[in-house]
C-alpha cells in the first residue's frame, strides 16, 4: 500500500511539472499552421500559407511529446532558445496517399493540410519530417514561426453552426475529444442528423475498448444547415458544394469520401474543441474514409452504416491499417518486396519470433498462421464481381446493402469457423496485398464487415491513443 501511494505521489509530481511547463511555454490557445503540399510520385514541396487561431487549446497539457511512432509524417515545434521539441505528434495526409496512386505518376498534384498545436508564447521551429523506406524521419519542411508576427492572425472565428453536447465527462484537456460535424443536412434536416449522432456514436461506444474507456471522452456535435441534401457525387453528377467540402469518389473510388479543402474543414471544425474529427454525411450510398490524425466521414443511411462508422474512425483515431486486400482500391498493390509497415496491426513477418504483437500470440499459435484463404479469396472475387456490375448499372443502393449481408454472412461462418479463429497469429493477406503482409486475426472490423468488433491488437492500439490525450 505504502509503494501504491508513492507512485501515486510520484505520478502528481510529475503531471504537476508538466502542467507548469504548458504554463510557461504556451497559452490556452490553438494554433493552426495551414500549408500547401505539392508533388508527385517521387517529389514533394511544402508551402506556408497561412497561421490562425482554432479557440482554446483542447489537447493535453502533459502529454506534448508523441513517442508512438505513428504516421507517415511527424511534425516537432522546437523551442528556438533551447533547440528542444516542446510539441509534436505523427500523422497521415491525402497528399501521403494520393503520392501512391497512378495518378501522381503523370502529373503533380496540390493538396491542403495543416498543423495544430497549443499556441507558443515565444517563436518557434515548426519541422515536419516524413517517413523514409526505412522508417526513419526525415526532414521536408521546416519554417519559423513567430506568434507576434502582424502576418499570424490570433483572431478566432464566429462558428458555424450551433455546437451541442453528446458526452460530457469533464474538462477539455483531460479527455479525448471528438466533434462529430454534420454534412448534407438541410435546415429541416438536423433533427435527423440529431439522431444519426445518437445512433452512430452509441454504436462506437457499444464496441471494444471504447465501451470500457467511455469516460475517458468528451463527444460534441455540430449543426451545419445546407440548402440541399447530400454531398458531391462525381460519378452520379448529383453535384454539390457543401461548407466542408466532403464528397464521394476521392481518388476515382465510387465508396471513398473525403474533403480535400483541410482548411475549410478547419475553418467549419474550429466552432468547438476538438482532438479528433468525424463527418456524418446525408447520404445512402455506402462510403466513407479514415486518415490519421486527420478526417474521417461516414455515410449515415446505408444498411452499414454503423460499421463504415466505427471503422473509418479506427483509421483517423489509432492508425489501424486496412486488413482487407479482395476489395479494389486506388493504392499501387502488388509489391514483390514489403518493408515492416508502421501501422500497429499489419505486419511483414520479417522476423515472426519479434513479431510487434508477440505479447498476444500463444506459444501453440503457428506463425504464419494457416486459414482457408483460398475459398475467402475465391468467394470474395465473386462478390466483387457482383459489386462492380451493381455500379456499373447504376442499381438501388438497396441491392448493395443485400449484396454485403449475405458477404457478411458467409464469412462470419467461414471465418469464425477456423482452427485458429479468436486467436491472435499472423494471418496472410492485409493491408490490400494478398501476400507478404499479415493482419493479427482472423477476422476484425478492419478486415471484414462482420459483428466481431477490433482485434486484441487493434483494441490495444486503440487504447494507447486514449491514453495519450486523457487524463488518468
Amino acid at each position: 500500500m505504502r509503494k501504491l501511494l508513492f507512485v501515486t505521489a510520484m505520478f502528481l509530481v510529475v503531471s504537476s511539472a508538466f502542467a507548469a511547463r504548458f504554463e510557461e511555454t504556451f497559452l490556452d490557445k490553438t494554433m493552426r499552421v495551414n500549408y500547401f503540399h505539392t508533388g508527385n510520385h517521387g517529389e514533394e514541396v511544402i508551402a506556408l500559407d497561412s497561421v490562425v487561431s482554432d479557440g482554446p487549446w483542447p489537447g493535453s497539457r502533459t502529454r506534448l511529446i508523441d513517442t508512438l511512432n505513428l504516421g507517415n509524417y511527424y511534425f516537432e515545434v522546437i523551442d528556438r532558445e533551447t533547440n528542444q521539441p516542446i510539441y509534436s505528434r505523427g500523422f497521415a495526409s491525402v497528399f501521403g496517399e494520393w503520392q501512391t496512386t497512378d495518378e501522381a505518376k503523370e502529373r503533380a498534384g496540390t493538396f491542403a493540410e495543416s498543423v495544430r498545436f497549443p499556441w507558443p508564447k515565444k517563436p518557434v521551429q515548426l519541422v515536419v519530417k516524413k517517413r523514409d523506406t526505412n522508417g526513419a524521419f526525415q526532414q521536408i519542411f521546416s519554417t519559423l514561426i513567430d506568434p507576434s508576427s502582424r502576418f499570424v492572425n490570433p483572431s478566432d472565428r464566429k462558428p458555424a453552426g450551433h455546437v451541442w453536447n453528446v458526452i460530457d465527462n469533464g474538462p477539455a484537456s483531460e479527455k479525448v475529444d471528438l466533434l462529430v460535424i454534420g454534412e448534407g443536412y438541410t435546415e429541416s434536416e438536423l433533427p435527423k442528423f440529431h439522431k444519426d449522432v445518437e445512433r452512430l456514436i452509441g454504436k462506437l461506444f457499444a464496441t471494444e475498448p471504447f465501451k470500457s474507456r467511455r469516460k475517458d471522452f468528451n463527444v460534441r456535435a455540430l449543426d451545419l444547415a445546407e440548402p440541399a441534401s447530400g454531398v458531391n457525387r462525381p460519378r452520379t453528377n448529383d453535384n454539390r458544394r457543401t461548407m466542408t467540402g466532403v464528397q464521394y469518389n476521392i481518388f476515382d473510388s465510387e465508396r471513398y469520401m473525403l474533403t480535400l479543402d483541410d482548411h475549410r474543414m478547419r475553418d467549419v471544425a474550429s466552432s468547438a474543441p476538438y482532438d479528433f474529427i468525424e463527418i456524418l454525411v446525408n447520404e445512402k450510398q455506402y462510403g466513407g474514409g479514415g486518415i490519421f490524425n486527420d478526417q474521417a466521414t461516414a455515410c449515415v443511411d446505408s444498411a452499414f452504416a454503423e460499421y463504415v462508422f466505427v471503422h473509418e474512425f479506427g483509421h483517423h483515431f489509432a492508425a489501424l491499417a486496412d486488413e482487407y486486400y479482395t476489395s479494389p482500391v486506388s493504392y499501387a498493390s502488388g509489391g514483390t518486396e514489403h518493408p515492416e509497415p508502421w501501422e500497429p496491426n499489419v505486419t511483414a513477418l520479417h522476423d515472426p519470433a519479434n513479431v510487434k504483437w508477440k505479447d498476444l500470440i500463444d506459444t501453440s499459435t503457428p506463425l504464419p498462421t494457416p486459414w482457408d484463404k483460398e475459398a475467402f479469396e475465391k468467394h470474395s472475387h465473386e462478390v466483387q464481381k457482383e459489386r462492380a456490375r451493381l455500379r456499373a448499372t447504376n442499381a438501388p443502393e438497396s441491392e448493395m446493402d443485400k449484396l454485403f449481408t449475405a458477404e457478411r454472412t458467409w464469412e462470419t461462418q467461414l471465418l469464425g469457423g477456423q482452427k485458429f479463429a479468436g486467436k491472435v497469429g499472423a494471418f496472410e493477406g492485409a493491408a490490400y496485398e494478398a501476400q507478404g503482409l499479415y493482419r493479427p486475426e482472423a477476422d476484425c472490423i478492419m478486415f471484414t464487415r462482420d459483428e466481431v468488433g477490433f482485434c486484441r491488437v487493434c483494441r490495444k492500439a486503440i487504447e494507447r491513443i486514449i491514453d495519450m490525450y486523457a487524463k488518468p
